[in-house]
């Protein structure tokens, strides 16, 4: 857009990029809100991504992270868009260029025609409005095949270096269908490997990081749940424990201990899973009681073929049964699947306590949870795990869910 620029682009040095394992984004934007909801989209594609709001973040950028991929916002008057070409040509940018604005924009035009004519790898621009798949495309050969880290790393690591977080999966009222809480997931953010799933991270039982990542957790639930509260999107959670956890000396005193005592808090839900659940049947019976009285509640996590376990016993410590997704997920079309939810709800029924279907993929997967009788749902259908901001946005735009 000047000449600078052209004499910049015939002295840049030939360079070779480096490619990571997860493509990193950098999306450049004057506006925050538009560069919050592209790193999002791109995070779901699974990006690393870094946000710029000026030429010299984007430089500053340029030299600390070596994105693969420029995300360029074009604004109504143009100034930055400018701006960022003269970095990406001073630094000798070698990743790929995308260029978002407005259909038809004469703009848009222009910064993709100067970007190709000095040299920069720009990708067939994105105009607005757009699909997720629409970009999906357009930065296809960019995606990994593999997301995740091999060998896994080392829970203690992440603990230590930061990288862990909590990301929320709404839970439905399955006759409402509005929003009755969600339910708190690990994730790991690693700087080169982009979002991990826990199978990467968790530990084995036996680890004694396993203490410290369930500390975690608690406290990292606690403040989200203060978080959500100030932005007016209010929402009962639950958490993920080993009951091995709860037997640990001062764990339940400390847990209890550091209930919010706010008039809003509607309870924590401590998951656990089932298998542990039912060999410490006993010992989560005597503190049921105590914690109880702290506003936490004991459920039982994806219970399935096991439930016979649970028969005819005088009480059992749980506020919510979980149906494992396995026996959730196409239950409408498979008698074996349905036969055993059918179960885990007459079960729960006699016990007096809630159930929850996990899975719910498909309308076919709703409705057999409606017809079976579960009390709240959880899957796909209604939306993935997210992180915390975007949860936050999500609870305050859609009390009431539609899975359309």
């Amino acid at each position: 857009m000047n000449d600078e620029i052209v004499e910049l682009a015939e002295r840049r040095p030939k360079t070779f990029g480096r490619r990571k394992v997860t493509p990193r984004a950098c999306v450049a934007d004057g506006k925050r809100h538009l560069r919050a909801f592209m790193s999002e989209v791109l995070e779901d594609l699974g990006f690393v991504t870094s946000e710029c709001g000026s030429a010299d973040e984007l430089q500053a950028t340029l030299a600390n992270e070596l994105p693969d991929l420029i995300l360029l916002g074009i604004a109504a008057d143009g100034i930055e868009p400018g701006k960022f070409l003269e970095i990406l040509v001073r630094e000798a940018f070698e990743g790929k260029v995308l260029a978002v604005g407005a259909r038809e924009s004469i703009i848009v035009k222009a910064v993709q025609q100067v970007g190709e004519e000095y040299g920069l790898a720009m990708l067939p621009p994105l105009t607005t409005p757009f699909a997720a798949e629409t970009l999906r495309e357009r930065v296809a050969m960019l995606l990994p095949e593999e997301p995740a880290p091999s060998p896994a790393v080392h829970v203690g690591e992440a603990l230590h270096a930061g990288w862990l977080e909590l990301w929320y999966q709404p839970k439905i009222d399955a006759r409402t269908l509005v929003r009755s809480g969600a339910e708190a997931l690990v994730r790991m953010r690693h700087p080169t490997w982009g979002v991990v799933p826990p199978a990467y991270f968790i530990p084995e039982a036996h680890d004694p990081h396993f203490r410290d990542l369930s500390e975690f957790v608690i406290e990292r639930a606690l403040r989200d749940w203060h978080y959500l509260l100030e932005r007016q999107s209010q929402v009962d959670l639950s958490i993920n424990l080993p009951a091995s956890y709860l037997k640990e000396p001062q764990a339940v005193h400390d847990l209890c201990r550091h209930m919010p005592t706010h008039p809003a808090f509607g309870g924590l839900t401590i998951e656990i899973a089932s298998e542990e659940a039912i060999r410490d049947l006993e010992f989560l019976t005597e503190i049921a009681r105590e914690m109880r009285l702290h506003n936490i509640g004991l459920s039982i996590d994806n219970l399935g073929a096991n439930w016979p376990e649970l028969m005819d016993l005088a009480r059992i410590p749980f506020i919510n049964l979980k149906a494992d997704r396995h026996f959730v997920t196409g239950s409408g079309s498979d008698r074996l699947k349905r036969t055993v939810c059918r179960h885990i709800v007459e079960l729960a029924q006699g016990y007096g306590v809630r159930t929850v279907a996990e899975g719910v993929e498909s309308r076919a997967d709703l409705v057999a949870a409606n017809e079976l009788g579960f009390d709240l749902v959880q899957g796909f259908l209604f939306g993935k795990p997210m992180p915390l901001k975007k949860f936050a946005r999500s609870a305050l735009t859609r009390t009431v869910m539609d899975p359309a």
